[in-house]
């Protein structure tokens, strides 16, 4: 038994992972749950097209876009917005580097500067880097899916900011081409919401453990792996086994705080965090042997609860974002007044001829 489990655990990175420098979260069935369960927590006034039966296929599609990004072998787009780093988010090395995540800067270039100035202050703390296995330049950094996710929200507010005056004075090409961005913005920023309800993007500890382990927890190499697809299938999980339990969506405030810091970034890193702090128990399931990793084993309940519970989690949160985008968008007055010009030139070209 123990010999069938150690070849079973070494076959499965071999196989499904070889040479990748991170791995995905959830892998495409996880993703398309997390926006499918979304899409169910969305109130009833929501806009009604998104829910249409294209649009809904379409958004759960898009969930593992930015994977397809990173299977490009060009170099400057794994460096770009569809790069490893904004999937993950390394919180152990932000007191490496002498930052606390409690008061991060919501710019993500300011946190860059501040990042990389701690590394270089604190280079001890940190392991050296093999260029060979660093073509893309992304290893240096923690990760910045918390700039990335607050970023895709400032996006579908401006569509929804911009469909709003659409509706009022577009064609109706401008509408439905506005309505198609929207869709796509959905789709792809619920990725990284869902690659940060899993925990293991949350931690350096993300494909087993690393570094100083006195709880012997599991160096297994195919444990994210096994987290994001293997549990997934071996239970046969879909999407309307979890969808009773999504509750409905609610909108993240947007006031000011003391501190400037922008409210949508905070909320996402309380997000980010709180999925951290479950890194540790996710270990423990492991090393318990709940999470079935037998070929023959059958299902245990607990790793599933744990599962179902992630995917659940970063299904809400991305209903709460796309709700207050929703909600808080403001007709966009520089748009409105251009088309009010294109209007009133329309109306007086007939009777200047």
């Amino acid at each position: 038994m123990k010999l069938r489990r150690l070849l079973f655990r070494a076959a499965l990175p071999v196989v499904l992972f070889a040479g990748a420098a991170r791995l995905a979260a959830w892998d495409y069935p996880g993703h398309r749950m997390v926006n499918q369960l979304a899409l169910a927590a969305l109130p009833p006034d929501f806009p009604a097209f998104v829910r249409e039966s294209a649009n809904a296929e379409r958004i759960a599609f898009l969930s593992s876009e930015p994977d397809r990004w990173r299977n490009a072998p060009d170099l400057p787009l794994r460096q770009s917005g569809g790069s490893w780093t904004d999937h993950f988010f390394d919180v152990e090395q932000l007191p490496d580097a002498g930052l606390d995540p409690a008061t991060l800067t919501s710019f993500r270039f300011d946190f860059a500067v501040q990042f990389a100035a701690g590394r270089a202050a604190h280079a001890d703390r940190f392991p050296s880097l093999d260029p060979a296995k660093n073509a893309d330049h992304t290893r240096e950094w923690p990760g910045f899916a918390p700039w990335a996710i607050t970023e895709y929200f400032g996006r579908l507010r401006s569509a929804f900011s911009y469909l709003k005056v659409f509706e009022e004075l577009g064609t109706s090409e401008e509408i439905s081409s506005a309505r198609a961005n929207i869709v796509y913005v959905m789709g792809v920023m619920g990725h990284y919401i869902g690659d940060c309800s899993q925990p293991l993007h949350t931690t350096v500890h993300h494909n087993g453990w690393v570094g100083p382990n006195p709880r012997a927890y599991s160096t297994w190499p195919g444990l994210h792996s096994w987290i994001d697809s293997g549990l997934i299938a071996k239970a046969g999980l879909h999407t309307g086994q979890l969808v009773a339990r999504i509750h409905p969506a609610q909108p993240i405030s947007l006031a000011l705080r003391a501190d400037t810091r922008d409210p949508m970034f905070v909320a996402v890193m309380d997000y980010l965090l709180a999925q951290n702090r479950l890194v540790e128990p996710l270990y423990q399931l492991e090393k318990a042997g709940r999470f079935s990793h037998e070929k023959d084993e059958p299902v245990q309940p607990e790793g599933l609860a744990f599962v179902e519970g992630q995917l659940l989690v970063g299904g809400q949160q991305l209903a709460n974002i796309w709700l207050t985008a929703w909600q808080q968008a403001v007709p966009d007055l520089y748009l409105r007044a251009q088309l009010l010009k294109r209007q009133a030139a329309a109306v007086a070209a007939p009777s200047s001829r």
